[in-house]
């Protein structure tokens, strides 16, 4: 028997389809979008962190004694930070007024950034004048005359960084150019990506930040030789192990045979061998023949007894091209 729905019924069905395609759409599990930034892409990576900040420790305990005879005052020099970020992001983080320079390095023709706290570096201006230290409290930019003083002290980095580096990724670092904050925005491009160093200074009468930063042809540059110096190095066995596997090498045992030189001889000769037969070869007793080890020849010796044994007396060592030969 077949069902006939009424009109209610076949009204009730239409409102419960459409009360129906809202909930399932609701109910699925939308797909998750995610904001992503192709200029923060290839961020500098953990173990290259660990690299320059091994580096750079040796840098700043470097420039910490040069600058603490040079200033005849207590100076601590630390790594803080490593960083890689957009050129113009940076610019932001630094304070105004400030104290920047440009360091010329070559043979790359590119330059890099330097900034430092005017806290410190009024400091230093005093120190050097002969004061006691004690910085200028206005917040004021720096005249020629200070310029001047502080450009030695930037010297004595650069120098440093040279020093550092040169292990490594051999450069010239020198003293570029004073610059304003309006200058420094062209020195790198904004979208640049950077490889910025931040150091703290602290002496006795101050405090403040020191930042390098270098563009992507030098960070570069020195990351990937860094890559090649560390992988390298982690390489290499440490003393006990070498010497481990030295001990080892000297119990080894290797073939060594005392052999006369290959001679030509007639197949007559060698069909007439009988026991007790003696071969005549065309090699005089007086020479010496080769001493191989391992099937190479490395020395020219002489047959001789040694008590109850046989022995060879080594009479030169043999070339290398001789050595290799058969």
């Amino acid at each position: 028997m077949q069902k006939v729905l009424n009109q209610q019924e076949i009204n009730a069905l239409v409102r419960g389809s459409r009360q129906a395609v809202p909930g399932e759409t609701a109910g699925r599990k939308r797909d998750q979008v995610t904001p992503c930034d192709f200029r923060r892409a290839a961020q500098i990576t953990t173990d290259q962190v660990r690299w320059v900040s091994m580096l750079h420790e040796r840098f700043a305990a470097s420039v910490g004694n040069s600058l603490g005879a040079y200033l005849r005052v207590g100076f601590e020099m630390n790594l803080v930070s490593v960083e890689q970020l957009l050129y113009d992001e940076l610019l932001h983080r630094f304070p105004d007024p400030t104290y920047l320079a440009s360091l010329s390095i070559r043979p790359l023709a590119a330059e890099a950034l330097l900034q430092l706290d005017l806290s410190v570096a009024f400091t230093m201006i005093d120190l050097v004048l002969g004061g006691p230290g004690v910085g200028d409290a206005e917040a004021r930019g720096v005249t020629e005359i200070e310029e001047q003083i502080l450009e030695s002290v930037v010297r004595v980095i650069c120098r440093q960084v040279q020093e550092t580096w040169r292990i490594v990724l051999p450069l010239e670092i020198q003293f570029g150019h004073r610059h304003l904050a309006a200058q420094a925005q062209g020195l790198m491009l904004a979208t640049e990506k950077v490889m910025s160093l931040g150091f703290e200074i602290r002496m006795p009468a101050a405090s403040g930040m020191l930042n390098l930063v270098f563009p992507a042809a030098v960070s570069n540059a020195l990351l990937r030789k860094l890559a090649v110096q560390w992988t390298y190095a982690r390489a290499l066995p440490d003393a006990a192990v070498r010497e481990r596997l030295w001990a080892r090498l000297l119990k080894s045992q290797l073939a060594v045979e005392l052999r006369v030189p290959p001679v030509r001889v007639p197949i007559a000769a060698l069909l007439a061998l009988r026991e007790g037969s003696i071969l005549a070869l065309p090699h005089r007793v007086a020479d010496p023949v080769r001493l191989a080890v391992s099937g190479r020849d490395f020395f020219r010796a002489t047959p001789v007894s040694c008590g109850t044994y046989r022995g060879a007396r080594v009479a030169e060592l043999l070339p290398a091209e001789a050595g290799g030969q058969e």
